[in-house]
């Protein structure tokens, strides 16, 4: 595995589905995020990690007459993505292809994590901006996810036996998954001044949207969970588990009237100063 792609991306890799399962999910969230940047209209940004494009499209769409480049690895993604935006640009996210301060504003969501070294990934990206440029990471569930609200021990249990099929699955230690958590020290070693983050809270009630059961089933209870998880768990974890998330079940968890679900996205933003 090239070790400047610690999760096995490659450029025939894809994953797009899951990812515009997110996207559509998390839609009113990030929509509300590009609202908050308060972008000037003539923005020219970048999205790294576009994926399948939709929320490059939908920063496209805040910015007006701005303009907005997407980039991936995968061109599968790339592929999937054209049907929402373009222009997009094969490449990696660690070694970015564009001259130095060609952007205002860069945006990376869940990407960070994919790069083994995300300073000088950051370093990298610092470089493409101009005076006064700035630059906001996302990422997804440094606080813990709430999915049954009324089982806290199996919700626990699945929690850790996703975090050790996730390391098993790429051969990686505790300390590789939990360090994306340092965000600001990141930023800080990279050069990025006025650094600042805001959490903000994806939570959803009944009654759930097509999008909200799409990601919720498919994306978490099939693809993330599924079978993978299942030797983490004890025989009555799993028998609970499967209760709560398959839709024949008189337990299925989406079907409750109280099912209450709560995942974070934390945005950290820096700058480039003038003076630099």
């Amino acid at each position: 595995m090239d070790s400047s792609r610690p999760l096995g991306d490659a450029p025939d890799r894809s994953y797009v589905r899951k990812l515009e399962q997110f996207a559509r999910f998390a839609e009113p969230e990030l929509k509300s995020i590009f609202a908050e940047l308060a972008l000037p209209p003539a923005t020219v940004a970048l999205d790294v990690g576009c994926g399948a494009g939709l929320a490059t499209r939908w920063l496209r769409e805040q910015l007006g007459n701005g303009h907005v480049v997407g980039i991936d690895l995968s061109l599968p993604h790339l592929k999937a993505a054209q049907a929402h935006h373009r222009p997009l640009v094969q490449a990696d996210g660690g070694r970015p292809c564009f001259r130095a301060g060609t952007f205002d504003f860069i945006w990376a969501c869940n990407t960070l994590n994919h790069l083994a070294d995300p300073v000088e990934a950051l370093r990298e990206l610092r470089r493409l901006l101009g005076n006064g440029g700035r630059l906001a990471l996302a990422q997804s569930g440094f606080l813990p996810d709430m999915f049954f609200a009324w089982d806290a021990p199996l919700e626990e249990a699945v929690r850790a036996a996703c975090h050790r099929a996730y390391r098993e699955r790429y051969g990686l230690e505790l300390a590789d998954t939990a360090g994306i958590r340092g965000l600001v020290r990141f930023m800080l070693e990279a050069g990025f001044a006025s650094v600042s983050t805001r959490t903000h809270v994806v939570e959803r009630l009944q009654p759930l949207r097509g999008a909200d059961r799409d990601y919720l089933l498919h994306a978490i209870f099939e693809g993330a969970w599924g079978e993978k998880i299942l030797p983490f768990l004890t025989p009555d974890e799993s028998a609970r588990l499967r209760r709560n998330c398959d839709p024949a079940s008189p337990e299925y968890c989406l079907d409750r009237p109280d099912f209450h679900h709560v995942q974070t996205l934390t945005v950290c933003e820096g700058r480039i100063d003038l003076a630099t």
